[in-house]
């Protein structure tokens, strides 16, 4: 199972739905960023991951 597999089911599961998912990658994939973030994904990090993008996610999920 892919990341973007779990994410679509996590977001179309009743009980599960509302748990926020970051999706880390070291692809980037303009499209595939697009569609994880489309199909509610919280936010989608590029590893290596930077303490400033963990600051950033912080902020935004609080």
């Amino acid at each position: 199972m892919t990341g973007y597999e779990l994410l679509k089911r996590v977001k179309e599961s009743s009980k599960l739905k509302e748990i926020p998912v970051v999706i880390m990658s070291s692809e980037n994939v303009p499209n595939r960023i697009s569609r994880c973030l489309e199909e509610g994904a919280e936010d989608f990090l590029l590893k290596p991951v930077r303490p400033s993008d963990v600051s950033r996610l912080c902020s935004r999920i609080r």
